[in-house]
């Protein structure tokens, strides 16, 4: 909004030539959403808790969590409201390229089911009934619907002509992967679906934890916009051998607005938590890091980036999976005392082990750090 108002006075006004650098506009982002946060924070965070929007402790996670069913919820709000607002204020959107328009879809559209899921598990607690949220399968199909309209959508409008939409990139390698079209075109579609449900619902399952999920998102937003900046320029593009995609720098802009929110977030959520993020926020970041991976052709470095959330997810199902089998071998009594992982996931796995929340917290973050710098040296390694 900013880029169209004031760009258009640059010849009468010099200094507003910097609102051309996508640089500035996305440290504008990050400032902005940042500031934000720590304004709309206080104020959804007393609406939380005028209305008694209490965190539902999930069944499995250890006793010391039962403290945190008087936590309110639904903090995602925070979240979408500094960053949404930051990305409309700084960002340039284009019908032609439309990368923000379309991120920006998919984390209301996602943010919506999470919202949906956390109001209705609040009421059914509030009714003394089983809080089972919405629906498995409703919340499920909503974010399949998402993923068939983002591949569909990537699919027959390809964002650059040097690229087509059924394609994709692979590490360590200077050039693309085009998916076969004819008679296969609902592959990439798939494709796109499972990495956009499988990444919000991977989030969702991290965030269990005072501050685990906003940090590792942290990271890997702060990672995706050097990507999306790098992927955006002629230049850097060309000397680094990465495809060119004409204005996916933009990207740059949401992946800094959702850092700064995120940061901000964290004041709140550090350990012990005021607020957590619930579905509204695991949900909507999930969903964000999806699409922008898929816009920017980098779905497979969105393994690496998030390669903490990758095992969290896999940790669930490599659980649930043996359980069922050493049951239906052995009998119940057999395969609960022969788990794979003390709790799922991972990180209630490390507390029965004997480490603090903050020493799982941190040191998740580190690993997430580290799989960051592993996920940038793509850029160069080819």
């Amino acid at each position: 909004m900013l880029y169209h108002f004031l760009f258009p006075l640059a010849r009468h006004y010099k200094a507003l030539n910097v609102f051309q650098y996508i640089s500035v506009r996305a440290v504008g982002a990050a400032v902005t959403a940042l500031l934000l946060s720590f304004i709309v924070g206080p104020i959804i965070l007393r609406a939380l808790r005028r209305e008694s929007m209490h965190q539902v402790v999930r069944e499995g996670t250890p006793e010391s969590h039962a403290a945190k069913g008087r936590t309110p919820t639904m903090g995602g709000l925070i979240i979408l409201n500094s960053s949404l607002i930051s990305v409309i204020l700084w960002g340039r959107f284009s019908i032609a390229h439309p990368y923000l328009l379309i991120v920006i879809f998919v984390t209301l559209w996602m943010g919506i089911i999470g919202f949906i899921d956390d109001y209705l598990k609040l009421q059914q607690k509030k009714r003394g009934e089983k809080n089972r949220g919405l629906v498995e399968r409703y919340k499920l199909t909503g974010q399949v619907i998402a993923g068939i309209a983002l591949g569909l959508y990537v699919w027959l409008h390809p964002l650059s002509p040097n690229l087509p939409g059924a394609s994709t990139t692979l590490p360590f390698f200077k050039y693309y992967l085009v998916i076969p079209i004819a008679g296969f075109a609902w592959t990439y579609v798939a494709f796109t679906t499972f990495i956009l449900t499988g990444t919000s619902n991977a989030v969702n399952i991290t965030d269990g934890l005072d501050g685990l999920a906003a940090g590792l998102s942290a990271i890997a937003f702060a990672t995706f916009a050097i990507f999306a900046y790098i992927i955006g320029r002629v230049d850097y593009s060309r000397f680094l051998l990465v495809f060119y995609l004409q204005d996916s720098g933009e990207l740059t802009v949401f992946c800094l607005a959702m850092l700064g929110a995120l940061i901000g977030f964290l004041w709140f959520n550090t350990h012990p938590a005021e607020v957590f993020m619930g579905d509204t926020g695991a949900l909507a970041l999930g969903g964000a890091l999806g699409a922008v991976a898929v816009l920017l052709k980098s779905e497979f470095v969105l393994a690496f980036v998030g390669a903490v959330f990758v095992a969290e997810m896999l940790s669930v199902i490599f659980q649930r999976y043996v359980f069922k089998v050493r049951r239906m071998r052995h009998g119940l009594e057999y395969a609960q005392a022969h788990r794979v992982f003390r709790r799922a996931p991972l990180h209630h796995h490390f507390e029965e082990l004997g480490w603090n929340e903050t020493q799982v917290v941190v040191r998740f973050w580190i690993i997430g750090i580290l799989c960051a710098f592993f996920a940038l040296s793509t850029l160069k390694l080819r």
